[in-house]
């Protein structure tokens, strides 16, 4: 089978889904693999390794899709501005698309593959089990994002994080409070502790308290019950009344901090605003408030996509994909997942996409001309 790597088109987006030792290892599974030329090269990747690796670069986008059975992309399809048409119509009938496709914010992309007899698994809807680990992206992505927000956070702070003992004084240390502890709040927590900084973590689920202290963070409490998360460990949706007790009760803290971080994000639905445009009033002058959300919605009140803009004197960040900024290793992680996702489903360079399968089920979204996923199939 052949699989095809195109340029990502999708404004902003420096990452590539294959890289150069990957698709060396899918070689030797009996894969042939075709990159479009410059695919990866805003991510540290030129052609010529990829052809050391033993991939076939061709410039005609419009041949890669026709000659592609599988085709590995990072941002979900759009339409291609340079040929005037929707990239899953460049696609032959009966390809497979794997890629982010988040189906639950765009269900009339999967209904538009389902009328393409295009078949979609999305990277986003792997189900976040012990068995999928390794095929985990959003997880490996957050991982890095969560890291690259401390750091772009503390590029636009006026202080430095750590406590600094001085002949001229004492400087104390910054206080960084997270809003979720996922996977990027974890991450943005360990980065923020190396760096110096007293970090206080809010989380809807009980369960994290532990690891939040386990890596040197404070757990703002906040009542709740196990029933806050889903069988996959998602935060749930939470209502109206849960959320305004919450902000209550984490008001002082996120006034008092010089750096916020919000990170909670519910699969299908508009982020939940954690940051008031109150709260932004009463924060210190020179904090900044970094919305890892702003893509889906947004936590702060007053973030805007895209944007990095000062209100009340208070920096908010609204920077909608993280990871781009860090294009080499989420590239890499990226990669790995698709690896381990291909190889799994894979016997000598045949891809079985076995709806039967628990992971290959779960992360389906199309398949023979059908929307299957349920969640996706009732938006619809």
């Amino acid at each position: 089978m052949v699989i095809g790597v195109p340029k990502e088109v999708v404004n902003g987006e420096n990452r590539v889904a294959l890289v150069p030792d990957v698709i060396a290892k899918l070689k030797k599974k009996g894969f042939e693999i075709i990159v479009e030329s410059s695919a990866g090269i805003n991510a540290g990747f030129t052609d010529k390794k990829y052809e050391s690796a033993g991939a076939k670069i061709v410039t005609d986008l419009s041949s890669l899709y026709s000659s592609s059975d599988i085709v590995v992309k990072v941002q979900r399809p759009v339409e291609h501005l340079k040929l005037k048409k929707h990239e899953l119509e460049l696609m032959k009938k009966g390809s497979l698309l794997i890629t982010f496709f988040y189906s639950l914010h765009y269900p009339e992309l999967a209904k538009k593959a389902a009328e393409l007899g295009i078949n979609v698994i999305s990277m986003d809807a792997i189900p976040r089990t012990t068995l999928a680990q390794r095929m985990d992206a959003l997880s490996s992505q957050a991982n890095i994002a969560g890291y690259k927000s401390v750091l772009l956070a503390a590029n636009h702070l006026g202080k430095i994080f750590p406590l600094m003992m001085t002949a001229a004084g004492t400087i104390s240390p910054s206080k960084v409070v997270i809003m979720g502890a996922g996977v990027a709040g974890l991450s943005a927590l360990g980065t923020a502790k190396r760096l110096g900084a007293v970090v206080e973590v809010s989380d809807i689920r009980p369960a994290v308290k532990e690891e939040v202290e386990s890596l040197g963070g404070k757990f703002i409490e906040v009542p709740t019950d196990a029933s806050m998360q889903d069988a996959g460990g998602y935060a749930m949706e939470q209502s109206d009344e849960f959320l305004k007790k919450q902000k209550e009760l984490i008001f002082k803290h996120i006034t008092e901090a010089d750096i916020v971080i919000t990170t909670a994000l519910v699969p299908g639905k508009k982020a939940p605003i954690l940051v008031t445009e109150e709260m932004v009033k009463n924060m210190r002058p020179g904090s900044v408030v970094l919305d890892m959300a702003v893509e889906f919605g947004g936590n702060c009140e007053l973030s805007e996509n895209g944007k990095t803009v000062v209100k009340n004197s208070v920096t908010i960040i609204g920077e909608p994909n993280l990871p781009s900024l860090v294009p080499y290793h989420c590239s890499e992680m990226y990669a790995k997942n698709i690896q381990n996702l291909i190889e799994y489903s894979s016997k000598e360079g045949i891809f079985n996409h076995n709806l039967e399968d628990e992971i290959l089920g779960g992360a389906t979204i199309v398949k023979d001309g059908l929307v299957v996923n349920d969640r996706t199939k009732a938006l619809l």
